[in-house]
């Protein structure tokens, strides 16, 4: 990811969204595509020239032209109809068989990115695993796939095919987010599963499926432990990487982004066990709303880390992009301050270790 730059400054995904663009993407008033994609085009430029002028290495379009991260699945394929969760938050949910209508969704976020910008694209896309856990549920969409495994293997090749169109629009790097997998650090997560080892087992192995054949693309595992949910106010998940070690050395993907600043997350130490040729995105910036960590916090956090893996193997990035859902509520003046603050503990630890 660093093309040779020493401790790269990246973001993670999501970006926080304004009322204006939540209005836009979310609601339901009519204007015509050619008026939309204006706006949108225009949000899009300005959260891109947000990212620039903190300063960071890698960025994306803060993924603004997305319903949500996990449901732009159904902008890649028929079989999903919206419902509501219990709290009353949109939740899409697959009824039918999975199959293609709309391929390139997400790398027409890349083609436009790369129109306005020099540096580092991030393409994101959901596990199938985590598509899986969020959006079959053992009534509604039984008919279609009997088990959240089915479904989540018929992901696959729809996700396979975004990929192929990814490295045509030039991403630089393209991230897996999977929360899922990273739920089994939390023993009480574990205690839910009769072989909870095999059930971790089966989220590594379908992100394998996912990127097996593909050359000259870079991958990322992004292993959130639902730091986002802070931003709601809802509990995090508790427990070390440890649990997970041997699915993380299984992945075939080149780079992981593991999140260090949540309470419980256990210290870098756990970095030892990782293979020695994966990069690490290393979550030091705390994305929790109203808590700015500031650059010499998180220099200190990166200097811990790099006590045991090689500096030239680090990237910054906070622990979690800076929009959950639509039921967050972040400023973004807080999160482009947040950046900024990455980018100077960046420019400290290279004046140290180079």
């Amino acid at each position: 990811m660093s093309e040779n730059k020493l401790f790269p400054a990246s973001v993670i995904g999501s970006m926080p969204r304004s009322d204006f663009v939540k209005d836009l993407v979310l609601g339901d008033a009519e204007i015509s595509p050619e008026e939309y994609n204006k706006r949108i085009d225009a949000a899009v430029r300005y959260i891109v020239s947000v990212q620039e002028q903190a300063g960071v290495d890698v960025l994306n379009d803060g993924e603004w032209r997305r319903k949500s991260y996990i449901g732009v699945i159904a902008e890649l394929a028929h079989g999903f109809e919206l419902s509501r969760a219990d709290d009353g938050r949109p939740w899409t949910v697959v009824t039918g068989k999975v199959e293609s209508k709309n391929p390139g969704f997400i790398s027409r976020e890349v083609e436009f990115v790369r129109d306005i910008t020099t540096r580092q694209i991030k393409a994101t896309l959901p596990s199938p695993a985590l598509l899986g856990e969020r959006m079959w549920d053992p009534e509604l969409s039984k008919a279609a796939y009997p088990t959240r495994e089915d479904f989540a293997r018929a992901c696959v090749p729809i996700l396979r095919q975004e990929i192929e169109l990814l490295k045509e629009a030039g991403a630089s790097i393209i991230q897996i987010d999977d929360p899922h997998l990273c739920l089994f650090v939390d023993p009480q997560v574990r205690c839910q599963h009769d072989n909870p080892d095999l059930a971790a087992d089966f989220a590594a192995d379908v992100v394998n499926e996912l990127i097996e054949g593909f050359e000259g693309l870079k991958f990322a595992e992004h292993l959130c432990r639902r730091a986002g949910a802070r931003a709601r106010g809802e509990a995090s998940h508790a427990g070390g990487f440890d649990a997970i070690i041997n699915q993380l050395n299984r992945l075939k993907v080149h780079h992981i982004t593991m999140e260090f600043t949540t309470p419980g997350a256990g210290d870098f130490e756990v970095l030892k066990q990782l293979r020695d040729d994966f990069e690490i995105g290393l979550g030091c910036v705390d994305v929790t709303p109203g808590k700015i960590d500031s650059p010499e916090t998180i220099a200190a956090r990166v200097r811990e880390a790099a006590k045991y893996i090689a500096p030239e193997r680090i990237t910054l990035n906070p622990d979690c992009g800076f929009a959950p859902g639509s039921g967050a509520v972040v400023p973004i003046d807080e999160a482009y301050r947040k950046l900024q603050n990455e980018v100077k503990a960046a420019e400290i630890l290279r004046s140290e270790f180079s």
